[in-house]
Formats: C-alpha cells, structure tokens, sequence
C-alpha cells in the first residue's frame, strides 16, 4: 500500500463561512465519504489534502488514516481490462472500491474515502460495518452547480451520459435537501460545502476517544452535524 505523510493541518480550525483554512475533525475509526456529483471536485479535493497522483492502483496510507478514491481501482483494472468499454467496467470498478473501503473499515482505520454517491443500501452497509469496528460514518458533501461539474468531467476527459448525469443531479438535489435540513441517519453527522469553503479545507484529522467495538445491530447514537 502507498504511504504518504500524514496531511501537516497547521492551519486553525474555523467556521465553514470563514475565510482562514479549516480542519475537518472527527472521531478515531471514523469513515469520513466525500460526496458529490461527477466532476465536483471529490478526487481534487483528495490530491491537494493527501498529495495523490492519481496513478495509485492502491489505497494510500497517509499516517493512521486510509485513503481511498475510486480512481486507484480503476487503475488497478486497467491493466486487465483495457479493449473493456468503460461502461462495461464500471460496475467491477465499483464493487473492488466498495470491498476497499469495508476492508479498511474493518481494519479500525481511520478512512476517508470518495464516494460517487450515497445511496441507502450502500450508507447503511458502511454505518453497520463501522459500529461493529467502533467507528461511525460521517458525510462531506461537496455541492457544485451541474454546470461546474460538468466542466469537471470534461477537464478530466470523461464524461458521463446526459441520461446517467440527469439521474445523479436527482438524486443529489434529494440529497442536499435532506442535509439541509438536519441530520442524514444513519450517518453520524454531515457537513454540506461549496466549492470555495472546499477549497478552504486545511485538513481532515481523527481526535478523541474511540468507542469499543459494537456486537449487535443497533443504530448507535443519533446523528448530529459533524465536521466542524
């Protein structure tokens, strides 16, 4: 596995509004999902914190924390699949950055990981997973107009169908509604950013104590807006 330095995060912490560099905290053994519509900015707002390439084919440990983006396994494939249509290898590429993640996950790492979207089942099956590790998920949503993101896929030369980009922004529009109106269970806590308070974000750091591991299905403790 990749291992880079952990992210130096000298900056103070701030408001989101505010106009100094902030730090992103949350409890150790967390999975912190960054998550936004294609071309939002996900994968950039990884290499700046964590110094990715965008060659890895690995997730990439940055001190204590596991840092996963979907790109290292659609890396990883590519050297298997190449004359495979990119839409035939999506769903492979999905399912290995799904497994990566749970892996971590029950590793006890700390994770931060991209995510395309946050569909239920999906976001139910990481909160369980990480209350079993003594963990909890917490959610960074990165909420650019369609039109950014769309100037996104293009700058990095792929794009998705108007039909498939229509369905993201419909359930992403669901999505930030939902948050902006209070907590997204079974997510621990969610932080809603535009682009300039993305770009304002020195660092995402795990503090505190950690919760013992959990041997039965309960949902945990309620949500509450994290991220501060």
């Amino acid at each position: 596995m990749p291992t880079l330095p952990s992210p130096t995060g000298d900056t103070p912490s701030c408001p989101l509004g505010g106009g100094a560099a902030t730090v992103l905290t949350y409890p150790p053994g967390s999975l912190v999902l960054l998550a936004g519509l294609p071309g939002a900015g996900k994968s950039t707002l990884l290499d700046r914190l964590y110094g990715l390439s965008g060659d890895e084919r690995e997730p990439v440990a940055a001190g204590g924390t596991r840092v996963i983006d979907s790109r290292q396994s659609r890396n990883w494939w590519a050297r298997y699949l190449g004359p495979v249509p990119h839409r035939a290898r999506t769903p492979l590429v999905h399912a290995t950055h799904v497994w990566r993640i749970a892996r971590a996950v029950l590793g006890g790492h700390d994770v931060v990981a991209h995510t395309r979207g946050t569909w239920p089942h999906i976001l139910h099956g990481f909160a369980w997973l990480a209350r079993r590790a003594g963990g909890e998920v917490h959610l960074v949503l990165l909420d650019v107009d369609p039109e950014t993101a769309r100037a996104g896929q293009r700058a990095r030369g792929r794009t998705v169908t108007a039909t498939t980009f229509a369905r993201h922004r419909r359930r992403w529009r669901d999505l930030v509604g939902r948050a902006r109106r209070g907590p997204l269970p079974p997510a621990a806590g969610v932080t809603l950013l535009d682009r300039p308070a993305a770009d304002r974000v020195g660092a995402i750091r795990f503090t505190g104590p950690r919760r013992p591991p959990s041997r039965r299905g309960n949902a945990g403790r309620p949500g509450s807006a994290g991220g501060r």
